[in-house]
């Protein structure tokens, strides 16, 4: 929708959810939005799967680059910091970690199967088989509709095209913005079915890199107030540039290194914490720390060398509860 559209006279204006795919109508339309009032700006509870499988998803690796194919995979050790993983969140949230599945290697990320908005469960529409078993897992759909009490928006079954939910789609809950980075594992069928399951005011569609699968590798949302930015990671350089104009210029800009050791990687779960890997929080250099402790952000962080060579991070790792 055309930015112009939002010019008219301000009693009569309406705001409307909206999907753009172009860094000017998206400022133009970030420009038009009103306060949210009374959103969370991070969420109030996670929940984990952990590892189970003794090997990698190979079909995954088809395109995910960062993927570790021919290194040997230590299941013992990624339960190890799998488990240290939940106990550091739980200084931030209530966590939950439900138990894995041999059958299902990359369940231990699960935010790219299941996602929550207030009262809601959505499950995704995975572009892979062994990641769609995922999304049919029964315990995780009863915990949610029996105990926490949540309706579901299911899209799961291939008509609202291919969604993997919060790889693909980085969050802004404080103002409800998504960023949707389209990829073999996204297209604009499947990011329309998230805009509408997540209820955002706004989502702002473009295309990733090629060789880049999920956004939330490249860009994070921190509370809503401050960016990561891994610039090669997006097809056009004019959207990162928008996207950390909309954030009035509170961006940490990534090197292509230290996107590749997980810098993106990254999420809040309280106002003043930011959570990455190990790896991920040593690849950031002195200014950068300094300047989100300027935005009123600490670090914290946890090893997961280990899980990393399934080609994600903490962020992955982590389904936020709203």
């Amino acid at each position: 929708m055309p930015a112009r559209l939002f010019m008219a006279p301000r009693k009569h204006r309406k705001i409307t959810p909206m999907i753009v795919t172009s860094p000017s109508e998206f400022l133009g339309a970030v420009a038009q939005l009103p306060p949210h009032a009374g959103t969370r700006a991070t969420a109030k509870a996670a929940f984990l799967v952990a590892p189970a499988a003794n090997e990698l998803a190979a079909e995954s690796a088809r395109d995910n680059r960062y993927m570790e194919m021919a290194a040997g995979f230590d299941t013992q050790r990624a339960l190890a910091q799998h488990a240290a993983l939940a106990r550091a969140l739980r200084e931030d949230v209530p966590v939950i970690t439900f138990p894995g599945d041999p059958e299902t290697p990359d369940a231990m990320f699960p935010n790219n199967v299941f996602g929550t908005a207030p009262g809601r469960l959505i499950v995704a529409r995975m572009r892979h088989p062994v990641r769609q078993r995922e999304a049919t897992r029964a315990d995780i759909r009863a915990f949610f509709r029996d105990v926490v009490g949540y309706s579901e928006i299911d899209l799961s079954d291939g008509t609202h095209g291919i969604a993997e939910l919060t790889g693909s789609l980085v969050i802004d809950h404080v103002r409800g913005i998504g960023y949707c980075g389209l990829s073999e594992r996204c297209d604009m069928a499947g990011a329309r079915a998230m805009h509408e399951a997540f209820g955002l005011r706004l989502t702002f569609c473009f295309e990733l890199a090629p060789g880049e699968y999920h956004t939330n590798v490249v860009m994070a949302s921190l509370a809503g107030r401050a960016a990561i930015l891994a610039t090669d990671g997006f097809a056009d350089p004019a959207v990162p540039r928008a996207i950390a104009h909309a954030f009035d210029d509170r961006a940490l800009m990534l090197t292509p290194a230290q996107k590749c050791d997980y810098a993106g990687n990254a999420i809040t779960l309280s106002n003043d914490r930011v959570w990455m890997s190990a790896r991920a929080a040593a690849s950031l250099a002195a200014e950068q720390r300094e300047a989100m402790e300027s935005w009123d952000f600490r670090i914290g962080a946890v090893e997961l060398d280990e899980i990393e060579k399934a080609g994600g991070s903490l962020r992955c790792c982590v389904a936020e509860v709203f």
